[in-house]
């Protein structure tokens, strides 16, 4: 899903992130039951009436700042098949929620040597303590644009479900124990039976 452009996250009226961020919904329900590429099998798209989500809540919204690892690290990350995902943990957000202080890293693609042009974007998976009943049980993803003054904002109302969600015929990376969020993230998609 998208990131929520500048001039929305400046907006101090709620009510228009909240009419932004159901456009957005919209449009990915749009893309689930017509799109070609759509990861919903075909034949299951004439009955597909939406995804379900938690309720747009703007306190979701937590500005963060980014800590690279001064010697980013090459990692492998289970998958939904077994295949490995070569990534690098690239940093950290720290952040509270409900009270209680988290964190989450953030990883970015392996590149070529030679290659580094840093990440156009920063990869978040996690689960929390509402995955496997409320939300998707392997996992829900972020996406964070790379901001280089190293403000950004986790948005979890932008949280999604990986394509194996929908479909076993996707490889989809498994958060690592650290990205276990210990608070219910009531935000984004619910899990797909919902």
């Amino acid at each position: 899903m998208p990131s929520v452009p500048p001039d929305m996250q400046r907006s101090h009226d709620p009510r228009d992130y909240v009419r932004f961020v159901e456009l957005l919904r919209r449009e990915k329900d749009h893309f689930l039951r017509d799109e070609p590429s759509s990861p919903i099998r075909e034949e299951a798209r004439s009955a597909f009436r939406g995804l379900a989500y938690f309720p747009v809540d703007p306190g979701y919204r937590v500005r963060v700042q980014l800590t690279k690892y001064a010697r980013p690290e090459p990692i492998v990350l289970a998958t939904s098949k077994g295949i490995p995902r070569h990534m690098v943990k690239y940093g950290f957000f720290e952040f509270e929620i409900a009270g209680v202080r988290q964190r989450l890293d953030a990883y970015a693609p392996t590149q070529a040597p030679g290659h580094d042009h840093g990440p156009a974007s920063l990869f978040v998976p996690f689960r929390d303590a509402t995955s496997g009943t409320d939300s998707y049980g392997a996992a829900r993803y972020l996406d964070i644009p790379e901001d280089p003054s190293g403000d950004h904002v986790l948005d979890f109302n932008l949280a999604y479900n990986p394509y194996c969600a929908y479909s076993d015929d996707y490889v989809c990376p498994f958060p690592p124990r650290e990205n276990w969020l210990t608070v219910p993230i009531r935000a984004g998609e619910k899990d797909v039976a919902h």
